[in-house]
């Protein structure tokens, strides 16, 4: 019986991911999140565009709660919107972009698209970026397209670090799949190594021991005499 009910309430909570999704748009929400606490329903949408969702006067988030509690049945839905400062840096939002982009100038500039797109978020401080396209381009046999720029690390703790996101496009030679990986300049890379001032400092001040270097030109000299008196003997 608990397992129907889990498989119920995510069923649930799918249902109400599409209703908003769809009925927002394409490219307006990153993401969506649901919590229960004991007041009610808490449900969070995270997008770039804060404005557009609340609506006029609130006019959107109105008729969002009264869906929720007709249709889903919740007591007490609560919507919170937090909005993304860096929306290049959102796998999701890119992705969507690309494929309405696609949809609007069609799959034959792919490639211009692709390419601005990875500009953009490389030129805005990106340690690595990744787009693949997956379809008919622009061929009838679908392609597999990859567009790559910077440091991306496919495996290992970085890689946990790295946004990664998926979307379609729907053209007339059919759907396009998108994947979009995205490094943050503030991730976390273990083989990079920054020396500070106060480094630089501390390896100056390391005294050199010029005994070292005086032995090891020694060692130099007698390795050439000896190779000089070798003599080969021939049989």
């Amino acid at each position: 019986m608990e397992e129907r009910k889990f498989i119920k309430l995510k069923k649930e909570e799918f249902a109400i991911k599409e209703y908003i999704k769809k009925s927002l748009g394409k490219g307006k929400i990153s993401k969506l999140d649901i919590e229960y606490t004991p007041l009610g329903e808490k449900i969070i949408i995270l997008t770039n565009r804060p404005g557009f969702v609340i609506g006029k006067k609130g006019e959107r988030i109105d008729r969002f709660t009264r869906f929720l509690k007709e249709k889903f049945k919740l007591d007490n839905p609560h919507i919170e919107i937090k909005e993304i400062e860096e929306p290049l840096f959102d796998s999701q939002l890119v992705a969507d972009e690309i494929a309405t982009a696609l949809e609007r100038m069609g799959n034959l500039k792919f490639k211009v698209i692709a390419y601005r797109k990875l500009q953009e978020i490389m030129g805005q401080g990106a340690l690595g970026c990744e787009l693949r396209l997956t379809g008919k381009l622009p061929s009838e046999r679908s392609k597999s397209w990859r567009f790559a720029l910077g440091y991306l690390k496919k495996a290992g703790e970085p890689s946990k670090e790295i946004n990664r996101a998926q979307s379609t496009a729907l053209t007339k030679t059919g759907i396009i799949g998108i994947k979009v990986a995205i490094m943050h300049p503030k991730a976390k890379i273990y083989d990079k190594i920054e020396i500070n001032d106060e480094i630089k400092k501390q390896i100056n001040e390391i005294p050199k021991d010029q005994n070292i270097e005086k032995t090891a030109i020694k060692k130099l000299k007698k390795i050439k005499k000896t190779r000089k008196t070798k003599k080969i003997k021939i049989n």
